[in-house]
């Protein structure tokens, strides 16, 4: 197995003792690659944030490790663990939590400069990050003057800006509008791809699922099942790969909504993939 990426084995999180004792998460196992996006789903108190919080090194595990490019990040102190998160994590909060004393460049370049980044250094990072993100002309805004789906663009950048190998994203599009919502999913699933970040989502929006490559349901902080996502290259769509339709083209396994996909597919696959074989977006 690789080391790179994210591996959690056998991770329980108790709270109290004797009677008052509670499981939160109970003998939970997953590994995350790079360019790969998996989805927490779950109802209410199933457990899913004490496991983000014990992914990002925010809360430490009563039981079993959490390694990140093979640092063990259960086995290191306390006092370690600061400097490993702001360097090697990056968090996207469902409430954005910009400061709303600086603009928006300097949101962004805070974090770098946490990280040891000059401060002239750190404001040209942030802004090529954020023009790159399409937030060029905000860079001197405040918070308060952005839409959400612009906020959540910031925090994606302050999130990045450090070059971080995991994203972890709480509730991502929670606050935010059809649109934006879809915009923010799209930047996601193009951050995981193209700059191969391992990205892991807790949310209860359904729609996410059209970006994840796997959907993990946690109930009782168990895992009960899992799905396989994989994106219909003719329509779009996100299809679960143990119900689709499909068909080997090139040595690869393509997935399809309906037959009428494959079909359309078959006749001409050079419209539907991009030079390097794969889906285009």
């Amino acid at each position: 197995m690789s080391t790179m990426g994210l591996h959690v084995s056998h991770v329980t999180k108790r709270f109290g003792e004797g009677d008052t004792e509670v499981v939160a998460v109970r003998d939970v196992s997953l590994d995350v690659a790079p360019g790969e996006i998996v989805l927490i789903m779950g109802p209410s108190g199933s457990g899913k944030t004490t496991l983000l919080l014990m992914l990002g090194g925010l809360l430490k595990a009563t039981e079993g490790t959490v390694a990140l490019d093979g640092l063990v990040l259960s086995a290191l102190s306390e006092s370690r663990l600061p400097d490993i998160r702001l360097r090697h994590f990056g968090f996207i909060f469902q409430d954005f939590n910009l400061l709303s004393a600086l603009s928006v460049q300097d949101n962004v370049a805070f974090a770098a400069e946490l990280a040891g980044a000059s401060h002239g250094a750190a404001r040209e990072r942030a802004a090529k990050l954020l023009g790159e993100l399409g937030l060029g002309p905000r860079l001197r805004f405040p918070p308060a003057k952005l839409s959400g789906g612009e906020k959540q663009r910031v925090a994606i950048a302050r999130a990045l800006i450090n070059e971080p190998s995991l994203l972890l994203a709480d509730e991502p599009t929670a606050n935010l509008d059809s649109q934006a919502g879809r915009e923010t999913m799209r930047l996601l699933r193009h951050v995981a791809r193209e700059r191969g970040r391992a990205v892991v989502i807790v949310s209860h929006d359904q729609r996410i699922k059209d970006i994840a490559d796997r959907v993990l349901w946690l109930e009782d902080g168990q895992f009960k099942g899992m799905a396989t996502m994989a994106r219909d290259p003719v329509c779009g769509m996100a299809v679960e790969t143990a119900d689709a339709a499909t068909l080997q083209h090139n040595g690869q396994t393509f997935y399809f909504c309906s037959a009428g996909c494959s079909w359309e597919f078959e006749r001409s696959p050079e419209t539907f993939l991009g030079a390097s074989g794969r889906p285009r977006d």
